[in-house]
């Protein structure tokens, strides 16, 4: 989502990975042309410091890169080497504010690859991945400046610091030894080598998924064969052909998850088929973009490094620093909600087997069945059907009317758009926020469509970070992949693009509202298995009666939603949540079970990664075909990223966000009071105190896990300990999440 640390701005490109490579300082001095011309040379001037995307060309960036890397080490060993007794200031708060020219560009770097890349884009990612991570090391691995943190760590009882200071001294101390520090020269030797080799397999993954999922959209002859398909889908299809110059056809793009959203509609069974089959196979197929082997050559390397310092797995190492804390809690917490998961989507089916059988199907269902026929159970059920909601649900509306309305309401916020900031793509807007007070709180980067150089998914990422160190206010910006209609046609959106819409909003909200004193805790720098928390809880407004009367409007007459589609709506909430929770968990729990290998010699082969799935699924109940997992291994790219071993965190984040929403109900729902309470404890505090201190501060309370059975429906059969706090039941050290 975004770096963490000034110094190791290459963690977001190179996936905390780093390799042997010693750092190349032999590069020549830019010219006084390339000083002049390189924008990221020197802070931007535009507001904000927004990028100057105009000013900014590929060939920058190498430029920038090399000497950014050389000016920071020149930085560091000036820190590592000061004669002067080691103080907070000149070491830690010097670190801190290293590293300046890397930053920007890295950063911007980053978010344009996975929004909107390119050949010279992706070459300069494999390139410099691990040099970025070599970089990385070289900070991390330098004893002499390892020995001063050291020092601040042991007597910071005695700095006279404040909490967040004390704090900051900590988690530099931690990252530290987490990155290797205490090994031996030779053990370090080999954590380079081993960096160095991931952070390569991890951008070469990264870019397998983006070219097969381009190869494998699935292109239709006639219309005829997309009868059910909204018109405006027909409509995208027709220009995602054009687009491949394929004038005549219809191409359907493949989305990131296993099911593909078209399948909901398409009456032309074989066309379902050949959708869901090309993107169960991605990845897996013989061909260059095949990843298997790359899965097997990281769990190999993820384990190895996790041993080396000192962890029984790479799941135990990943955990340390997460609320979760061990794979011990986890696994309980996931294996509690498998069996009634399960339980329900096989009732699911049954239903839907009986729609089949009564229509003469004569075939057992199949997943490229589930979601067609899952929209005839609902109009059977609450006698109403998705394309129903698409003509209230237009997207500019949604999100002024809806997204931002509701940041009105709850926290006093404004919104202008602005035309005059350059952009990197033109489908890009931009939005000053101004807070309650009426000052600049920060700028909105809004980039909503799909296209083929954008990653899948939705994101929030930071261009700019907060801090009063720096005297930053932030650039942040929302990504969705939403299929752009042809010109002149409204862009018609499905309920989960609105929801995600408001969920991503939420990651928005918690970067803009960052309040604290050092870069490294700024926004939405909380562990991974809390920083879904607050965008989930941010869902709640979307079909929050005053919030959806306000955006909910037919497109063309300005009608509002019908009260009784509404109250559908609401009634279905827990409407197929059994295949919803499974095909999570299936890859929730997939991502443990590949990290959670006690030996690299336990790791397939990449002619076993698929079995290896198939097994896991096995053990864990959930090797139920017709719903297969929402991210099969080798597309699986959260799990290749920044959640390896944090899959389980979106599940994780719901206990508290469910638990929130009902805190909210309980104190009165969409008021300012409840909007300035959650921005003061939680939204504003980023990572400058502990995670579930922060809820407890919000709530006064630990959060209990009831809310969210209820919400998934897996309340019918709780478990001997489902009233104690979840906090208390998870923590399994003490006794022995949808994904966007």
């Amino acid at each position: 989502m975004k770096h963490r640390l000034a110094l190791a701005v290459a963690i977001a490109l190179a996936s905390a990975a780093a390799p042997a490579l010693a750092h190349n300082t032999s590069n020549p001095a830019p010219s006084a042309v390339n000083e002049q011309a390189n924008p990221f040379f020197s802070e931007s001037p535009l507001p904000l410091h927004y990028p100057q995307f105009d000013k900014i060309k590929d060939s920058d960036f190498a430029p920038a890169f090399d000497r950014g890397m050389a000016d920071q080490k020149k930085e560091i060993d000036a820190i590592a080497n000061n004669k002067a007794k080691p103080t907070f200031d000149n070491t830690i708060i010097a670190m801190e504010k290293s590293g300046r020219i890397l930053t920007r560009a890295a950063t911007v770097f980053g978010n344009l690859v996975g929004a909107d890349t390119n050949d010279t884009r992706d070459k300069l990612d494999a390139d410099y991945s691990p040099k970025f991570a070599a970089h990385r090391d070289a900070i991390y691995l330098n004893p002499k400046l390892f020995a001063r943190v050291k020092a601040l760590y042991d007597t910071r009882a005695t700095l006279g610091l404040d909490a967040e200071g004390v704090r900051l001294v900590e988690k530099y101390y931690t990252d530290f030894v987490r990155a290797g520090a205490n090994l031996t020269a030779e053990q370090q030797a080999r954590l380079k080598q081993i960096n160095g080799e991931l952070a390569s397999l991890g951008t070469q993954f990264g870019q397998n998924v983006l070219n097969e999922k381009n190869d494998l959209a699935v292109v239709v002859d006639t219309k005829a064969e997309l009868a059910g398909l909204p018109d405006d889908q027909i409509a995208a299809a027709v220009e995602a052909a054009k687009a491949r110059k394929l004038e005549g056809k219809y191409v359907l793009p493949l989305m990131n998850f296993s099911q593909q959203p078209q399948e909901t509609y398409l009456q032309n069974r074989a066309l379902r088929q050949k959708l869901q089959e090309a993107s169960l196979i991605r990845n897996e197929r013989g061909n260059k973009y095949d990843n298997r082997e790359i899965v097997s050559k990281v769990v190999k390397l993820r384990t190895e490094r996790a041993q080396m310092l000192g962890y029984p797995t790479y799941a135990a190492y990943a955990l340390e620093n997460e609320t979760a804390k061990n794979p011990e809690a986890v696994n309980a917490m996931l294996g509690k909600l498998a069996p009634a998961a399960v339980a329900n989507a096989r009732k699911e089916a049954a239903d839907m087997q009986a729609i089949i059988d009564k229509e003469g199907g004569k075939f057992q269902l199949q997943s490229w069945d589930w979601a067609y026929y899952a929209e005839k159970v609902r109009q059977a059920k609450y006698n109403f059907d998705e394309s129903q909601l698409k003509p209230y649900l237009e997207l500019d509306r949604v999100q002024q009317d809806g997204v931002f309305y509701a940041a009105g309401k709850l926290y006093g916020l404004t919104f202008k758009e602005r035309k005059d900031l350059p952009v990197y793509h033109d489908d890009v807007r931009v939005f000053d926020v101004f807070d309650k007070d009426g000052k600049q709180l920060a700028i909105f980067i809004s980039d909503m469509y799909a296209r083929p150089s954008k990653q899948g998914g939705a994101w929030m990422n930071s261009y700019i970070d907060q801090s009063a160190m720096t005297g930053f206010l932030p650039v942040v910006a929302n990504h969705l992949n939403i299929p752009k209609p042809p010109a002149g046609q409204p862009t018609l959106l499905t309920w989960d693009e609105v929801t995600t819409m408001f969920h991503e909003f939420g990651h928005a909200l918690h970067g803009m509202f960052s309040n604290v004193k050092y870069p490294y805790f700024s926004g939405t720098s909380v562990p991974r298995d809390f920083v879904e928390y607050p965008s989930q809880v941010n869902e709640m407004w979307a079909d929050w009666p005053e919030v959806l009367a306000n955006y909910a409007k037919h497109y063309q007459t300005g009608a509002p939603m019908p009260k009784e589609l509404l109250d559908k709506v609401l009634a279905s909430a827990k409407f197929n949540q059994g295949f919803t929770t499974t095909e999570y968990l299936g890859a929730a729990m997939l991502d443990q079970r590949w990290h959670q290998v006690k030996s690299a010699n336990e790791v397939p082969a990449a002619d076993g990664v698929m079995g290896f799935e198939a097994e896991a699924l096995k053990k864990d109940g959930l090797n139920f075909a017709p719903v297969p997992p929402r991210y099969r291994t080798p597309y699986f790219s959260h799990i290749m990223g920044g959640y390896a071993a944090g899959y389980y965190a979106y599940i994780w984040s719901e206990v508290l966000d469910a638990d929130s929403v009902e805190w909210m109900k309980q104190n009165g729902g969409l008021t300012r009071a409840n909007g300035d309470h959650f921005r003061d404890t939680l939204l504003s505090r980023g990572g400058s105190k502990d995670a579930l201190a922060l809820f407890h501060d919000f709530t006064g309370r630990d959060p209990y896990i009831e809310p969210l059975l209820v919400r998934r429906g897996l309340d019918a059969t709780p478990a001997a300990d489902d009233t104690q706090p979840a906090t208390k039941a998870g923590k399994a050290d003490k006794g022995s999440k949808g994904s966007k």
